[in-house]
């Protein structure tokens, strides 16, 4: 029997979706397992797998196309030697009587799921990416939730009313807010690239960032010259790039481990702001900045306190590649305690980056340069990098977010101390 292949929902804020590319041809026999499709969502470009098998009978919708929207039909499904439909497949109509009604002429629907095993098709909630991190980290239980967002989409009002047992807000009517900017209204020539799903979602939750959370900057030059003769020292110890077991260790990977001691011996920077409370995490785990030809987007590594530099290195190199390739899986880039956001290979003199929420903090690294330094009282000459955290200050006050700077500085200057 002809069964329909349904768009998935490959992540809990995933509405729509662009299919990629087919990596199965009409005509072809699928086993469950195999990758079928590449579909790209409001996150990254996931790779999607068949449950069910058979033939892969008509391709209803093809490579490149956009907005297609989570349970549409995107293929049909036949067993061998079966006629192929010229359309989607009847699926099952709700039946408004109690008693169970036959429906011998609907068509089952496959099962499609992405390739890190979680299956689509449930009920889906829409929240906003905060939200669902509030929720979960206050037990709120989304479904008893009415939101106030468009489309009744529930947003963090919607849980911190729910936290102070208060109603949820009204939304305001769409006449208050800023209208947008169409395309049209531009009257010098232009062209229009219209935005990704990943682009659309980078922007809602930078404005969401901004905006929400107050923002609380503090600057630090630290002195890298010890740091670089250490990767030196590392590095002239890899076997040839060519040999099994040979590294590279960057400034990036020994940034990463410095902030994960410091995180580990100032932990109060490691929390988030709720309502109810302070959240501090028991683990130490950095999200880190990697720009991406559609955006950016923040692999994480986890416990960066209790791994080696090579560990860190290797897996940073990991995580940066298949994020490039948008091979990511959801939970390598949720979460996170932390974030660093490294631009010193860009040149950048100094730079704030803004919060990552429901995180606390970011550091945000900028280049090495040779500067003037003053050493016992006397002119110098030392490789300089200006570091800014940003805070939320209603997490970390100023004495806070200097104390940690302060720490962080010291190990850095001394990286001897990253090897114990």
């Amino acid at each position: 029997m002809a069964t329909n292949i349904l768009m998935p929902a490959l992540s809990p804020t995933m509405t729509e979706g662009t299919l990629t590319r087919w990596l199965k041809k009409e005509g072809e026999t699928i086993k469950a397992g195999d990758v079928i499709a590449e579909i790209e969502t409001d996150k990254a470009t996931m790779e999607v797998e068949a449950v069910d098998e058979g033939v892969l009978g008509r391709i209803l919708v093809r490579d490149g196309t956009e907005g297609v929207k989570v349970n549409e039909p995107i293929a049909v499904l036949v067993g061998a030697g079966e006629a192929v439909p010229a359309a989607a497949a009847p699926t099952p109509k709700a039946v408004p009587t109690p008693a169970p009604v036959p429906t011998a002429a609907a068509a089952p629907v496959a099962e499609v799921r992405p390739a890190n095993g979680h299956a689509a098709g449930e009920e889906r909630i829409f929240a906003s990416p905060l939200a669902r991190r509030m929720a979960a980290q206050t037990g709120i239980d989304l479904s008893a939730l009415k939101g106030s967002g468009p489309n009744g989409r529930i947003v963090r009002a919607d849980i911190e009313a729910a936290q102070k047992g208060a109603p949820a807000p009204i939304q305001a009517p769409a006449a208050a807010a800023r209208p947008p900017v169409p395309a049209a209204a531009i009257s010098a020539p232009h062209r229009l690239v219209p935005h990704s799903s990943m682009r659309k979602i980078i922007a809602r939750r930078l404005t969401e960032a901004k905006s929400s959370i107050p923002h609380f900057y503090i600057s630090m030059d630290i002195e890298i010259d010890a740091l670089i003769a250490l990767q030196n020292q590392l590095n002239a110890k890899s076997p040839a790039r060519d040999q099994p077991g040979s590294y590279f260790i960057t400034i990036n990977d020994l940034v990463i481990r410095a902030a994960g001691a410091t995180l580990r011996r100032i932990p109060e920077v490691n929390a988030s702001w709720t309502d109810d409370g302070m959240v501090f995490y028991d683990d130490v785990d950095i999200s880190v900045a990697v720009a991406i030809p559609d955006g950016l987007i923040t692999p994480i590594v986890r416990r960066a306190d209790q791994k080696g530099l090579l560990t860190i290195s290797r897996e940073m190199r990991d995580l940066a590649t298949r994020a490039r390739a948008g091979k990511l899986k959801p939970e390598e880039f949720q979460g996170g305690g932390f974030s660093i956001s490294n631009m010193g290979m860009f040149g950048v003199n100094e730079f704030s980056a803004i919060i990552n929420p429901p995180q606390a903090a970011i550091l945000a690294v900028a280049t090495g340069a040779k500067k003037p330094v003053v050493k016992n009282d006397a002119l110098a000459i030392a490789t300089v990098m200006t570091c800014t955290i940003s805070v939320d200050h209603r997490v970390v006050d100023g004495a806070l977010g200097a104390r940690w700077l302060r720490e962080f500085k010291t190990i850095v200057e001394d990286p001897l101390s990253l090897m114990l």
